[in-house]
């Protein structure tokens, strides 16, 4: 089974976010054509299953499809392929073909025998931009979940917690009136109270690998003119959950605490936390696989089951120009993935 071939083919389409299309035909194609039967579709997402009893609990491996566009600086055409020195270059060998081909590797070693496990391998759409053709799209088609493998580039180190993400439109309301009379009931003075307790106020519950809940308020506009006293000041908060709480949890202890009007403009990208004791942490550290805590966000963040994020290559080669992932970091990745699930008991 020739994936790095399979990688090279992927890099060699563009597949930018809500255009992955053509990548999705080649992959489907490929799939079909290389020995694996069942293979599903709904939209530009791609999933199969290993034969399992019923009654089973469902793991899932999921890697995404689509790429940024190309970082300024490349030194290479980021859409031919090229391998040097044990490297594959490209846009999107990195983030995220590397867990894609490592995953499939070893869902074709994992579902040639029995596991305890229905076992169910993904590819997916729009994981850069969080988009609803995507992660959401494929979910209700696989039925439920108990615990979630997540490609994407780590070190093949186990991140067991992932930041999500809330912004908040937040307006605090006074009365205008004719500056130089005092009159009116200034919403730039209400503002600063609630702003203050967004700088200051420190959640309870702390993550062990990501720390704090972070609040940051990024962006604030009142006023018509100088004589005027503002009867509305608007603010945007940056909230980056830590795990320890849901969006909707954060969301109801906020609107409790400042006087000001708070509003959502989504709740979907949320924080994950898997627990020491989870089987497959445990497996991990067995296996000498290091956990940590990731600020960067992925699928992970849409999924309503436990998960763990992992996968061949380095974060810090993704969206950068001159992408690239070692073929060694391939087949040992996949060697890792089954080594971490092989026989794993769930329930």
């Amino acid at each position: 089974m020739d994936t790095v071939g399979l990688l090279k083919g992927l890099i060699a389409i563009p597949s930018f976010s809500r255009e992955e299309g053509e990548a999705c035909d080649y992959l489907e194609k490929w799939l079909s054509g290389n020995g694996f039967t069942g293979v599903r579709r709904v939209g530009n997402n791609l999933w199969m299953e290993s034969e399992a009893p019923s009654g089973k609990p469902t793991v899932l491996l999921n890697a995404h499809i689509d790429t940024v566009r190309p970082a300024g600086g490349y030194s290479r055409d980021p859409f031919t392929p090229s391998i040097e020195d044990g490297r594959l270059y490209g846009l999107g060998s990195n983030d995220d073909g590397g867990s894609l081909v490592a995953l499939l590797e070893a869902y074709a070693e994992l579902s040639s025998r029995p596991q305890p496990y229905r076992l169910v391998f993904s590819a997916t759409a729009e994981e850069e931009v969080c988009g609803k053709g995507g992660f959401d799209l494929l979910l209700p088609e696989i039925g439920p979940v108990e615990f979630g493998v997540i490609g994407e580039p780590t070190g093949m180190n186990m991140a067991v917690a992932e930041r999500g993400l809330m912004v908040l439109d937040c307006v605090a309301k006074g009365r205008s009136g004719h500056a130089a009379r005092e009159e009116g009931i200034n919403s730039i003075y209400l503002a600063i109270k609630d702003i203050d307790w967004f700088r200051s106020f420190r959640f309870p519950k702390v993550s062990e690998y990501l720390g704090p809940v972070k609040m940051s308020v990024t962006m604030i506009a009142a006023g018509t003119q100088h004589n005027v006293v503002p009867d509305k000041c608007s603010f945007v908060v940056d909230v980056r959950p830590n795990g320890m709480y849901s969006n909707s949890e954060l969301l109801d202890l906020i609107k409790a605490s400042v006087d000001c009007e708070v509003k959502e403009r989504s709740t979907r990208i949320g924080s994950s936390s898997l627990p020491t004791s989870h089987p497959a942490v445990v497996r991990g550290l067995s296996l000498g696989l290091q956990p940590f805590g990731s600020p960067t966000t992925s699928n992970q963040a849409l999924c309503p089951f436990p998960t763990m994020k992992i996968g061949p290559g380095d974060s810090s080669r993704s969206h950068a120009p001159d992408e690239y992932i070692g073929l060694e970091e391939i087949s040992s990745g996949a060697a890792a993935y089954v080594a971490l699930l092989d026989g794993l008991i769930l329930l």
